[in-house]
């Protein structure tokens, strides 16, 4: 399921790619200004090759002190073109950023909603062995009816009633068609996964030698399919990590999710009643939250930062870790904006991110400056809880 937890570590990771794409765009927009000062190779005018490269890295500097404040350059006394330049420059940096943005901003959510579609195509993964073994018998039935008694047993997984109970459910079956999540293209590769790992799989064996397996057997050689073949197999992962950049992160929640997906049948004795999991308990409520964390952290960044910076004053800001000066932000925003959470939730959950995610020393340093913040802005009417969030603030 996608708690709370998960979707600030995946706001983490989405600010800190606009960081690096806010570096990228840094380096193309003095791209841009050293391009504007190359000679005119057509011009047949004499030209001073070390002015324009003087001028090109004036420019540079008076773009990156006022990366803000395009009023400034403009009235800044500098040559025409280099103030042109400039603020041709910073419109650029800017234009890129956004770009960037909106895009991190649409692609956060529709990954998190894109993990219904992995956790059905582990099951359709399931459904594709269940298949092929019914499709084998029925090839090796038409060469040689003599040979169907040796093969019975390995018919067990085409009869598996837990893959029959979902293969009959309308919400199963809805949803799948929904999120597109038939592997009808994988049929060869499935072929190949089942041949090469489960068929001399040791499980797999034991379990094509029981005459009449249970329910419980039945569904058991799936869950143990699920976490020892599919999730533990380096080019089963590698299709999904194809599927989804965020395959890494995501991995965990959809192998639960997979998981739910069967042991939930036994919640539903019939398959019309059945009720896949949801992502959320409350997805619409969540993915506010995940967008509104997002969006106010990067509004609120730069003023965050000053805070920072004042209470790190023997360290240099730019020395400070930028997945710290991340965390930091966020964990700040998160005790301003929102009322009901606990300041000491907020600042335990973005401990256990830097845990994770930043360096060594991370955990210590966020813990310490988070106390001293939350307590200092507590104080001056910034930080005000109300509801649930006044739980264990005294």
């Amino acid at each position: 399921m996608l708690n709370r937890r998960i979707l600030r570590v995946k706001a983490f990771q989405n600010l800190y790619a606009y960081e690096q794409c806010k570096a990228s765009n840094l380096n193309l927009a003095k791209d841009y200004i050293r391009d504007a000062f190359l000679p005119d190779l057509n011009s047949m005018e004499v030209q001073d090759k070390a002015q324009l490269k003087k001028d090109a890295e004036t420019t540079v500097e008076l773009f990156s002190k006022n990366l803000n404040n395009k009023a400034l350059i403009a009235s800044g006394d500098y040559d025409t073109k280099i103030k042109s330049i400039a603020i041709k420059a910073v419109n650029l940096y800017h234009q890129y950023n956004q770009k960037d943005l909106g895009f991190l901003a649409k692609n956060m959510v529709n990954a998190a909603e894109s993990i219904p579609q992995l956790y059905l195509k582990v099951i359709h993964i399931l459904i594709g062995f269940s298949n092929h073994v019914q499709g084998e018998y029925d090839r090796k039935r038409k060469l040689n009816q003599e040979a169907l008694v040796s093969l019975s047993g390995d018919l067990n997984l085409a009869n598996n009633k837990t893959i029959k109970y979902l293969k009959e459910a309308p919400a199963f079956n809805s949803e799948s068609i929904r999120q597109q999540a038939d592997l009808e293209e994988l049929e060869l590769e499935i072929q190949e996964w089942f041949r090469e790992y489960i068929k001399p799989w040791e499980k797999y064996s034991a379990y094509i030698k029981l005459n009449e397996p249970s329910e419980e057997e039945d569904l058991d050689i799936l869950l143990e399919m699920i976490k020892k073949i599919i999730f533990k197999n380096e080019a089963i992962m590698s299709y999904f990590a194809e599927q989804d950049l965020n395959w890494t992160e995501n991995k965990a929640v959809v192998r639960s999710l997979a998981v739910k997906v069967l042991k939930n049948i036994s919640e539903s004795p019939d398959s019309q009643d059945y009720e896949l999991p949801e992502i959320a308990i409350n997805w619409e409520e969540d993915k506010e939250f995940f967008q509104n964390i997002f969006n106010l952290t990067i509004e609120n960044d730069y003023k965050n930062r000053v805070l920072i910076a004042e209470k790190t004053k023997n360290w240099d800001i730019e020395r400070v870790a930028s997945t710290d000066k991340i965390i930091l932000s966020m964990a700040i925003t998160e005790m301003s904006f929102f009322p009901s959470i606990p300041v000491k939730v907020s600042i335990n959950e973005y401990i256990d991110i830097s845990k994770t995610y930043s360096t060594p020393k991370s955990k210590q340093f966020v813990n310490g400056l988070l106390d001293v913040l939350a307590k200092e802005l507590t104080d001056q009417g910034i930080i005000r809880k109300s509801g649930r969030g006044l739980l264990d603030n005294k």
